[in-house]
Order: structure tokens, then C-alpha cells, then sequence
């Protein structure tokens, strides 16, 4: 149940209605916001007086689900803080009433000063605004390359600084998340993050827009559950990625499931992005099925992209080639405009 507190509720006494009702809550332009289990159907009889208004939800899915809000959460992405850079418009809306389809692209981890420069010139020439490039990498292997960690942070942070970039880059345990926090105007919470308390409760007191990943065992039910984790900490600037399933099939990596897609776009009240680089998990599969993917009119893309793939230190047989992404970018623009969108 979604309670909304009488704005003349003061701290305090909200503090204590929570503790009493065993209830999340937080501060939403001065009004208190109560959660508690969706098994609550009944308003107990001690909040009435100071209760403006309530809701009985079917489930734990329960702020982000379109029962209770019904219009697509707007999401603003933090500008890069150079303003020297007139090339770059670096603020950002999604969702909301905008037809905004978020293009982010990058390498899958940034390994050197002359790599992600050669990325960030490619950016800047097509005028795309959010950069991605992993600093900590959640690796299945202890031998395979982890990342460049607070030396990566600190070289993304300079490349905002010299291009007005959004940067995005993803947290892989909760060891370095206040540090991710600091330093990306996007927190990205992967794939294998998707379930670690002490991650979603930190960008929950965060106010950063966060991109959380779907598990690849994960179903919608505990993807969307595990948003709510960030929703009830009172940081409304969730987006929810798919980026593929582990099924029977195995002539791919995952599989993309855009039947979820559907369900999230009607039922949930988030903006949803896709990512076919891990999904595909081949490069030469990537073109089409992002084109595919903007066709079902998201919010958002996230593509993987590098200078020399063959020589990748993480995920190479995905990430596309700079020419492969420019003709993937210049090809999505018509069928964007086809579905009422733009990319940005």
C-alpha cells in the first residue's frame, strides 16, 4: 500500500507514523509517502486522520506501476559540467512527455587515455551526448581483465570535463558505489549487481538517475522489485535495461525479450532501455536488432562501441567497430521518425 501523508504532517511525526506502520517512506516536495506490503489492502485506523490519500496495489510492484502513476516517469540526466563545450548539449530528458530515444554508447570498459579519446572525438562528431565505459567490471572469471578502476573514474570524470559528456559507468559492488555516485551522471547497477541490497540502497538516498539492469535469471516481477528498492529510498530517477535472458537457445548470448518489453511499457511506469550488445553478443547481430528495438518506440539504447574490437579486453566479439556504429546511428534516425520518436 502507497500512503500519501497530509502535507501538514510535520518530520517527525512522519518519522513516527512510518516506524509505527512498519512502512518505507520519504519526502516528495514537502509531503511524506508511506510504503508498505502490498498485502495491506485496509488503511490502519491510527493513519486516517493524517492520511490525504491511499492506495491498495496488487503487488510489490508498487511505485513504479502505472496503477499508481500512470505516465512514464520523466527522467533528467545531470548536464557534464563544462560549459566551455558548445558542442554538446549535455542535459538530458527521457520519458515523461518527451518522445525521447536516449542514444549511449562507448567501449564496454575504458582501458586507455588514447582509447576513449578516439571514442569521445566519435561522439562529439555525431553530436551524442552519454558516454559509456566501464571502470569496474563484474567479471565471471578472477583471471579476466577487472577494469581500471578509480584510475578509469577519474579519466571518464576528465573527458566530461573537456567534452560536456554525460557519463555512465557501472557499480560492481558496493565497495566503490558512493564513489560511482560522485563521479557519473548516470549510475548504472549491472546485470549481476541486480540483486545487491547494499548497491540499490545507497542510489535509493542518492538523488542520480541510476539505469538498472535486468538479471539474466532475473524475472520482470524481481526486476521491477528490485527498482523499488531505489524508488522507496525516495530517488525517483530509475530506468529500468534489458539486456537479455539466458534461455535454451545457445547460437546467441542471451536472449532479447521484447516480450518483457511490452509488459513493462504497460504496466510499469519507468523508462525502459535496451541493450543488444549483450544481448547479441555478436557484433554483426547488433544493427538489426537495435533497429528493431527503436521500432517498439524506447526510451532508450545502449550500444557497445570501440576503436579495435579485436583487441578489447572485455567483450570483444560484441562491441562494433566506429565505423559500424556511425552506419547503425545515421540508420536508426528513420526509424525512429517512423515511430514518432528522436533519438538524442
Amino acid at each position: 500500500m502507497i500512503i500519501h501523508l497530509k502535507e501538514t504532517v510535520n518530520t517527525e511525526l512522519a518519522a513516527q507514523l512510518a516506524k509505527q506502520a512498519q512502512a518505507q517512506y520519504f519526502i516528495r516536495e514537502g509531503q511524506t509517502i508511506l510504503i508498505t506490503s502490498s498485502s495491506n489492502k485496509e488503511l490502519p485506523d491510527f493513519l486516517r486522520e493524517y492520511t490525504a490519500e491511499h492506495f491498495a496495489m496488487a503487488s510489490d510492484i508498487q511505485l513504479a506501476s502505472r496503477t499508481y502513476q500512470p505516465a512514464t516517469r520523466e527522467v533528467t540526466i545531470n548536464p557534464g559540467t563544462s560549459p566551455a563545450v558548445a558542442t554538446v548539449e549535455q542535459a538530458v530528458k527521457i520519458g515523461g512527455s518527451t518522445n525521447n530515444t536516449l542514444m549511449i554508447t562507448g567501449p564496454c570498459s575504458i582501458e586507455s587515455w588514447e582509447q576513449i579519446v578516439t571514442c569521445a572525438d566519435m561522439l562529439k562528431e555525431l553530436g551524442i551526448t552519454t558516454l559509456r565505459a566501464g571502470c569496474f567490471k563484474p567479471r565471471t572469471s578472477p583471471y579476466s581483465f577487472q577494469g581500471l578502476g578509480m584510475e578509469g573514474l577519474k579519466m571518464l570524470a576528465q573527458i566530461r570535463e573537456e567534452y560536456g559528456f554525460n557519463i555512465i559507468t557501472e557499480v560492481r559492488d558496493a565497495t566503490h558505489v558512493e564513489a560511482v555516485i560522485e563521479h557519473a551522471d548516470i549510475v548504472q547497477i549491472g546485470a549481476k549487481a541486480m540483486y545487491d541490497h547494499g548497491i540499490l540502497r545507497t542510489c535509493g538516498e542518492a538523488r542520480k538517475p541510476v539505469l538498472l539492469k535486468r538479471h539474466f535469471g532475473a524475472t520482470l516481477q524481481e526486476l521491477v522489485q528490485a527498482a523499488e528498492f531505489v524508488l522507496s529510498g525516495g530517488n525517483e530517477q530509475v530506468m529500468l535495461c534489458e539486456r537479455g535472458i539466458r534461455t535454451f537457445e545457445t547460437k546467441t548470448r542471451f536472449t532479447l525479450d521484447l516480450c518483457g518489453v511490452s509488459y513493462l511499457k504497460e504496466h510499469i511506469n519507468l523508462p525502459i532501455i535496451l541493450d543488444t550488445s549483450h544481448a547479441m553478443g555478436y557484433a554483426y547481430g547488433v544493427p538489426d536488432l537495435t533497429r528493431a528495438c527503436v521500432a517498439m518506440g524506447v526510451d532508450g539504447l545502449l550500444i557497445e562501441s570501440h576503436p579495435n574490437p579485436k583487441v578489447a579486453k572485455s567483450d570483444a566479439a560484441q562491441q562494433l567497430n566506429l565505423d559500424e556504429f556511425r552506419s547503425l546511428y545515421r540508420s536508426v534516425q528513420s526509424v525512429a521518425e517512423a515511430v514518432g520518436r528522436k533519438v538524442v
